[in-house]
């Protein structure tokens, strides 16, 4: 049996609703990436997820802990002391941004001694009722967490406020990827192409993205519109789940574009799809970086963004940024003219800090010094 000074550091990570978001997918790159004979990850979710891959954790020597969803707040905070005290957990690590002020303070009455604030988005005024909750807690973000850290400047600063992103009190952790499994391929976008029976001519717009209002879809699918107008040798894929699939299919129906505009689904094969695609649009209301734009230049995509996705995403010639008050024709334009080159921009993206495998270990190195306070 082995002593405890010879077990992996465990800690309790909160992650709220599982329904295979970017959060989910950065959590999970960091996992697959650390030392887990050194650390182990136990992931604390709403009993209303959806998407949790219990197989893969269980395999990897994690657990995954169900809680009521925080919606029911009084047995969300009950359950989630008892857990966090059985468990003996020296850090708790939460990533559901302005709401980490409830497991936070379960873990603080609890007695944890490392509790970390995760800032991962950011917010935008058109969902304002979602904002207010958001705008109503973010000054409570810094109460009961001992430690922050941020996925971007721009995340940083909208949660955890400007004198203490100055003070260099944040610390920015990287939302890595895995830069072999993105890293251009062409004989595997020949594949996909014809697995998913797209000929090489084909102009292929892709999007990877729950169906939420932030990732706006809903002018995503009037931008293609427009340029299938224009091209009628277009399509658009979209890979994703989320409770406004049904608002954006009937949109699609309504245009006529059931044969061009194809629903993927949640995917495994992520890495894949983006070399099938030539162009990635990101017309995000907000974000707190934009995963999927690194993982699309990584994989030779030309990305367009919208102007409220954060410019440090540009890691490589070949994103645009244009503005969500632009009209649409002008984002066509732009589709039509890019560079159509695919490159292989892996190297690029690895010098500027977004290689999993070398951020899991400085990941690893904050966690122990965290421990040795």
């Amino acid at each position: 049996m082995k002593k405890d000074q010879d077990k992996p550091l465990r800690i309790a990570h909160i992650i709220g609703k599982w329904v295979g978001g970017g959060v989910e997918a950065v959590v999970m790159n960091y996992y697959r990436h650390i030392d887990h004979a050194k650390i182990q990850f136990d992931f604390i979710c709403d009993s209303d997820s959806t998407n949790i891959p219990y197989d893969e954790i269980e395999k990897l020597g994690g657990k995954v802990i169900l809680v009521s969803p925080y919606q029911h707040i009084i047995s969300y905070l009950k359950e989630l002391k008892v857990i966090l005290k059985e468990g003996k957990y020296r850090i708790v690590h939460s990533h559901i941004n302005a709401l980490s002020v409830f497991p936070l303070y379960a873990a603080k009455k609890v007695g944890v001694p490392i509790r970390i604030a995760h800032s991962h988005s950011t917010t935008n005024k058109k969902e304002w009722k979602k904002n207010l909750l958001k705008q109503i807690l973010r000054p409570f973000s810094k109460r009961y967490a001992t430690d922050y850290i941020c996925c971007s400047e721009l995340a940083g600063r909208w949660l955890f406020g400007d004198k203490v992103y100055d003070n260099g009190e944040v610390y920015l952790l990287n939302n890595a990827i895995d830069l072999d499994k993105f890293a251009y391929d062409e004989d595997v976008r020949k594949a996909k192409r014809k697995e998913l029976n797209i000929s090489d001519d084909t102009l292929v717009i892709g999007h990877i993205g729950r169906f939420v209002a932030q990732k706006n879809h809903t002018f995503l699918i009037d931008i293609f519109n427009e340029l299938h107008k224009e091209n009628k040798n277009s399509l658009l894929l979209l890979a994703g789940q989320g409770p406004l699939i049904d608002e954006i299919k009937n949109k699609v129906n309504d245009l006529n574009l059931t044969e061009s505009v194809k629903f993927l689904g949640q995917r495994n094969d992520v890495n894949e799809l983006y070399q099938a695609f030539d162009v990635f649009l990101l017309p995000s209301l907000y974000e707190g970086l934009g995963m999927v734009a690194v993982e699309a230049q990584c994989a030779g995509n030309y990305c367009i963004c919208s102007t409220e996705v954060p410019s440090i995403i540009k890691m490589t010639d070949s994103v645009e940024f244009l503005s969500l008050n632009d009209k649409t024709n002008l984002w066509v334009q732009k589709i039509l003219n890019c560079n159509m080159i695919r490159e292989d921009h892996s190297q690029e993206i690895k010098e500027i800090g977004y290689d999993i495998k070398t951020e899991a270990k400085l990941l690893e190195k904050k966690y122990f010094n965290y421990k040795s306070r």
